[in-house]
């Protein structure tokens, strides 16, 4: 057996080498790594035995996060390789055997070196209220979130709260305190994190998912009270988010978490990472500004209307992903074909062509 920790370095290394996201080692398998949505096995190395896996996973966890992950079966955590590169990771079981996933971390970029709409920018400068960066798992909405927080970092002095599981990004304080917590490290979830920042002095509070009823709650309470909280869900559009978030509560409580949700809420980015002619991926993205008639919309239950605000609200600053497909075809960076397989509506992108 080669040595575990030599051998995940290496493998490590390729995926950065070869501009790859994504490592995956699984015990019968070669290990294989994803290059711009590609899937590549690595055909010059050995297929993973049982051994190889418990190796790498002992070499990269310490042992109560091992014994935990063969109580629990999987579990989350970050790995910092060789003080360069942070990857987030997650350990789990397959038919018996242990398989594992690791997403390479970019280091923090700024929105226009990420492609990302100046808008952000202007959400990233309110002192309250409720941001979602939204989408599928995998398209860069906490390399969107570090954007913003790294911009108020920059241009701002203030106390930066985030709460992940695992922490991502490292940020670099330049003007603000930045304190960031793992839940199951550092604090015991993302509720309870969140409800201790109403006595930590906090002006900015980056949560890395909103998971549960008591989460949001607790978010959009923050909001209203002086935060500008920033956060994800696993939605694909700004429609589909809202609902999301009130069918999450209780009937009895959903006219209430409405009322907040007009009143706080900024916007909605959803955003996709489609793959550019010239190699490396480009995002294509959808904006919700929260203005009277969307607030109006969501108080009187008819967020199924959203859609058409958005495809209108081009003079507010909204920006419709169909929009943002076709600009992106116009100026040679993705393919026709690619902005039909990203758009959740390709007959109203065949209208505006």
């Amino acid at each position: 057996m080669a040595n575990p920790q030599e051998l995940i370095d290496s493998l490590i290394d390729t995926v950065i080498k070869e501009g790859g996201s994504d490592l995956h080692l699984s015990v019968g398998r070669i290990p294989s790594i994803r290059v711009s949505t590609q899937l590549i096995s690595l055909v010059n190395q050995p297929k993973l035995t049982k051994e190889d896996m418990m190796g790498i996973l002992s070499a990269i966890l310490d042992k109560p996060k091992v014994d935990a992950f063969l109580s629990n079966q999987e579990v989350d955590f970050a790995y910092d390789h060789k003080g360069t590169t942070r990857l987030r990771c997650n350990a789990f079981f397959h038919k018996g055997d242990i398989g594992m996933a690791l997403r390479v971390i970019p280091k923090v970029r700024t929105l226009a070196e990420l492609k990302l709409p100046e808008a952000l920018a202007a959400f990233a400068r309110k002192k309250q209220g409720f941001f979602l960066v939204v989408g599928p798992v995998g398209q860069g909405k906490s390399t969107t979130l570090s954007a913003m927080v790294d911009l108020i970092n920059t241009e701002r002095s203030e106390h930066i709260m985030t709460i992940e599981d695992p922490i991502e990004y490292i940020f670099e304080e330049k003007h603000s305190i930045i304190d960031q917590r793992e839940v199951g490290i550092d604090t015991k979830d993302f509720h309870t994190g969140l409800q201790s920042v109403f006595r930590e002095d906090v002006n900015v509070i980056m949560v890395g998912e909103m998971r549960s009823p008591e989460t949001i709650s607790t978010a959009v309470t923050a909001a209203e009270t002086g935060h500008l909280v920033l956060s994800t869900l696993h939605t694909n559009n700004a429609a589909q988010t809202i609902d999301r978030i009130i069918d999450s509560f209780p009937g009895d409580q959903q006219d209430q978490i409405r009322t907040q949700l007009a009143e706080s809420l900024l916007g909605i980015f959803s955003q996709r990472l489609i793959p550019r002619i010239t190699g490396g991926l480009i995002p294509a993205y959808e904006l919700l500004i929260n203005n009277n008639a969307v607030a109006n919309l969501i108080r009187e239950k008819r967020t199924h209307e959203i859609d058409v605000v958005i495809e209108t609200g081009t003079e507010q600053g909204m920006v419709d992903m169909n929009r943002s497909l076709l600009d992106l075809v116009r100026a040679g960076e993705i393919t026709m074909e690619s902005a039909y397989l990203y758009s959740m509506n390709p007959k109203a992108l065949e209208q505006i062509m």
